[in-house]
């Protein structure tokens, strides 16, 4: 096929070098084949040459318009193939992102559920794969980049750093969440094994009757760590500030509940009856009927708050008098009552500086664990949480032994926790504080009593009576006193 002619000049060019190729004096021969006579062509040199140009443009003008029809008829063929080889593999590649991102979807929902409850098994596993899923992600998106038309060394050079660079800043948080983990796993597992060790002394002391062999026969480890606690002691001081921390958190529980209460548009005068009801069964012996109905007809909307704070701390102090909140039938206390102090305090301390989620999702059936399952199911009735929350699934997941992961029953736990280490110390103490609640109708005495409301000028003045106590008071082994809170009404 005659080579296509690019342009005009490439033709001039062509016909040219022709001329230089064939001398001016050109030999013609006719239709008989007889040679004619040389023919010089000064007088007229180029007109041959333009009609042979203008002939040879002609054809080759033709034959390009030829090739050019053939050429788009197969490039347009090609072209549609390719589109539609295109086409299917963005399919394709679609296909496998969507894949991708509905595994890594799972992965991450298994992360999630391996923390609640607390499995670090299942938890490495889900991370890998979350891990490897992006990683894939990655692989594709360099796939859809070099498909976009990225051939180039030097580009796909670029593509592959920059793939690999936010690559790692995907995967980055993740690693640095997992060396965390592994740290935080690392230490409550020697946690654990001190609890453990503790708890195996406990039990062992139970079982000889307290006999003072078990107390020397303590390892060098356990030895080194009752030395450093040791150093500190118990005392009144100590627990005024434990019950400063319990009176504090029982009024930001008290807050929060109330508040979920209004919210779901309870009767909150019904309610505040209704509390006013139990105290007055609770304390029967003490019952007065005219300082009953003054109480019910004094407490406002307002000052719902301490009828609803006297229902929670009656709920969480119920036991306070026993080793376990008689939660069994422990006797440690009276079998070696120096060697239960010291565990107390010992249990004080490794507890204080502890997060109460933390210590669960880790032991959630230790004894402070089933202390908080009792007291929730208490003061929490299935009724009252379905209509504060829609369901019933933190009463489920209490009742079955777990902890619930909620603001609510994480502002539950900071009280129980307050009131688990005020309990602590309560039996550390020698000799162990004295309990004590005012009864309704009693005289105000304001050395032993403190009003939660306050009134002008400072004092209470004269002729205040108990409506109902609020929180208990405690005397202590030097003398002082933990006032008790009271909510004061006039008499009749």
């Amino acid at each position: 096929m005659t080579r296509k002619v690019s342009n005009f000049s490439d033709l001039i060019q062509r016909v040219t070098a022709s001329c230089l190729l064939h001398p001016l004096a050109d030999t013609r021969y006719d239709s008989s084949g007889d040679k004619d006579e040389n023919l010089l062509y000064e007088s007229e040199p180029n007109k041959d040459v333009d009609e042979d140009g203008e002939a040879d443009k002609d054809s080759e003008d033709e034959e390009e318009d030829e090739i050019d029809d053939c050429d788009e008829g197969k490039m347009a063929s090609l072209k549609a193939l390719g589109e539609k080889k295109k086409l299917k593999q963005m399919e394709s590649l679609l296909e496998e992102v969507f894949e991708a991102v509905s595994a890594m979807k799972r992965s991450y929902v298994s992360l999630q559920e391996a923390h609640c409850p607390w499995d670090p098994e299942k938890m490495r596993v889900a991370d890998v794969a979350v891990v490897a899923q992006l990683r894939k992600l990655g692989v594709l998106r360099e796939r859809f980049r070099r498909r976009r038309g990225v051939d180039e060394n030097g580009r796909r050079r670029e593509v592959r750093r920059r793939a690999t660079g936010s690559l790692r800043e995907v995967v980055a948080p993740y690693e640095a969440v997992v060396n965390d983990l592994i740290k935080e796993v690392k230490a409550k597992d020697l946690e654990v094994h001190s609890l453990k060790e503790k708890l195996d002394n406990v039990v062992t002391l139970s079982s000889n009757g307290g006999g003072k062999k078990v107390g020397r026969s303590q390892s060098k480890r356990k030895l080194g760590i009752s030395q450093i606690q040791v150093a500190a002691t118990p005392s009144p001081e100590l627990f005024e500030t434990a019950m400063l921390q319990v009176r504090e958190s029982s009024k930001s529980f008290t807050s929060l509940l109330l508040s979920l209460m209004h919210n779901a548009h309870w009767d909150i005068t019904a309610a505040v009856r209704s509390i006013e009801a139990a105290t007055a069964s609770a304390t029967e012996e003490s019952y007065n009927p005219s300082a009953i109905t003054i109480a019910t007809s004094i407490v406002s909307a307002h000052h719902a708050k301490y009828a609803l704070e006297s229902y929670i701390s009656r709920k969480f102090f119920q036991g306070f008098d026993h080793e376990t909140f008689y939660m069994d039938g422990s006797l440690s206390s009276l079998l070696n009552p120096d060697q239960f102090k010291r565990d107390c305090f010992t249990q004080y301390h490794d507890m204080k500086s502890m997060d109460p989620t933390e210590l669960l999702g880790i032991l959630p059936s230790c004894h402070f664990g089933k202390f908080c399952s009792q007291k929730y199911l208490a003061i929490v009735h299935p009724k009252m949480e379905e209509s504060l929350f829609g369901n019933l699934e933190q009463h489920q997941q209490v009742s079955t032994g777990s902890h619930p992961r909620s603001q609510f029953y994480n502002e539950f736990l900071g009280v129980a926790k307050a009131v688990w280490l005020l309990h602590l110390l309560a039996f550390s103490l020698n000799p162990a504080p004295s309990q004590f609640e005012a009864s309704r109708g009693a005289e105000f005495h304001s050395q032993y009593m403190e009003s939660v409301v306050r009134f002008s000028g400072g004092r209470v003045p004269a002729g205040q009576i108990v409506g109902f106590p609020v929180s208990p008071g405690f005397k202590l082994g030097n003398g002082s006193v933990v006032k008790a809170r009271v909510y004061l009404i006039a008499r009749a």
